[in-house]
């Protein structure tokens, strides 16, 4: 079993900055690429950003410039610096981990922005 632990969302105002942090535990040997997903209320899930496990990032278009992944491999954690938020950045953000051809999910952490 593979577990995914969100933390680091909350309510931040417009233009303010929040990390979220994911730390991976369990069988997790074949750990590869990990990533931020989120959820706005009535929209589907999108992909905001992921990293392989040697590093290459990959943003959507609408975080690119403001949002920041990062992971620290002996930590089996992952980042999400997410600077400059708008208020459409609000959603519920998952965590999630690729491992050997397995992909697990968080349960989420919410990030609500106010304009």
């Amino acid at each position: 079993q593979v577990q995914l632990v969100e933390s680091g969302g909350g309510l931040v105002q417009a233009g303010g900055s929040l990390r979220l942090s994911c730390k991976a535990s369990g069988f997790i040997s074949g750990l590869n690429a990990m990533g931020w997903y989120r959820q706005a209320p009535g929209k589907q899930r999108e992909l905001v950003a992921d990293i392989t496990s040697g590093g290459i990032t990959n943003y959507v278009d609408s975080v690119k410039g403001r949002f920041t992944i990062s992971r620290d491999n002996a930590e089996n954690t992952v980042y999400l610096q997410m600077n400059s938020l708008k208020a459409e950045d609000t959603a519920v953000y998952y965590c999630a981990a690729d491992v050997w051809s397995l992909r697990y999910w968080g349960k989420g952490t919410l990030v609500t922005v106010s304009s």
